[in-house]
């Protein structure tokens, strides 16, 4: 019994760690992926700056390194002393804080290091480009629950493993009201494969059948909902319900209704509560995919309990 108890909450600790060290390189593709449909995306920082680092610039902290070498001079050259810089000691110079654009003028700007973006759309926030502790913090305890509501059962890594990318959806829609195909679909993939390969392994506790047949239902009524009022709902949140749909649905009809329900009652609490702080209007539009995959995360904690 005490060695059982010690495994379980090694895997909480397990899947506590690597959510926070994946949460950690969350906000630089949030950052590069913040973009209108029709605009590239971002290769550079705020203050112009190109983005480097493995797999092309898209892995790493959301911190430049031109910036941060710069900021000391610029102080220096504004007449006050660097940080470990006596006051009246000579001025050892440094880069340019403001450096190539490969984006054009759009993105160009003497911001400071750890600024962010304006985003050019009306009521946008603006995009930061900083290290986070709020998104490594949030992406480490949404894996611990997943990981202790799942157990030593084999889907738990599955839901560890995609939990990252969904925070990264939620991100993404939260700045720009979009969510890119280019997460949305590999996510489908990758949750029906995973989830196949889950099946395989004894101790299972949910049906991939079952699981595929969630991710057409929900993205089915999802597209409804599209057609029937698409002034309502982007066609990126139907893409976005195929994924949600599967992992729901992996532990029945009943948590893929759950976590469907809850998405749009968290969504209507939100606006509703905008509209009475009289920060929107009836008509304003509110990214709705951080409620979908908040309701998603509710739906699979109940269905990992009672599994």
């Amino acid at each position: 019994m005490e060695y059982g108890y010690a495994y379980d909450v090694a895997l909480i600790v397990i899947a506590a760690a690597w959510g926070a060290g994946a949460g950690a390189l969350v906000p630089r593709a949030a950052y590069r992926l913040s973009v209108e449909p029709d605009e590239a995306w971002r290769h550079a920082c705020p203050a112009g700056h190109p983005i480097t680092g493995p797999a092309c610039g898209w892995l790493g902290a959301a911190r430049c390194a031109s910036c941060t070498v710069s900021a000391p001079a610029a102080t220096a050259a504004a007449g006050q002393p660097a940080a470990g810089q006596a006051s009246g000691a000579p001025d050892s110079g440094g880069p340019d804080p403001v450096g190539p654009d490969p984006l054009g003028p759009a993105s160009a700007g003497e911001a400071p290091a750890g600024a962010a973006v304006q985003d050019p759309a009306e009521g946008m926030a603006p995009v930061p480009y900083r290290p986070s502790l709020l998104v490594p913090a949030v992406t480490g305890l949404v894996c611990a629950a997943l990981a202790a509501a799942a157990g030593p059962r084999p889907e738990a890594a599955v839901w560890v493993l995609l939990a990252p990318v969904a925070v990264l959806l939620a991100l993404v829609d939260r700045n720009v009201h979009r969510l890119p195909d280019q997460l949305t679909l590999p996510l489908a993939a990758a949750a029906a494969v995973l989830l196949g390969g889950a099946a395989l392994v004894p101790g299972a506790a949910g049906s991939w059948p079952a699981a595929l047949l969630g991710g057409l239902a929900l993205g089915g009524a999802y597209f409804v909902l599209f057609l029937i009022n698409p002034n309502g709902m982007g066609f990126g949140d139907v893409k976005l319900a195929v994924p949600l749909g599967v992992v729901l649905g992996w532990y029945g009809w009943g948590v893929l209704f759950a976590g469907a329900f809850a998405g749009f009652l968290l969504g209507a609490a939100y606006g509703l509560g905008l509209v009475l702080l009289r920060r929107a209007g009836r008509k304003s539009a509110i990214p709705f995919g951080p409620f979908m995959i908040s309701g998603a995360l509710l739906g699979l904690l109940l269905g990992a309990l009672a599994a």
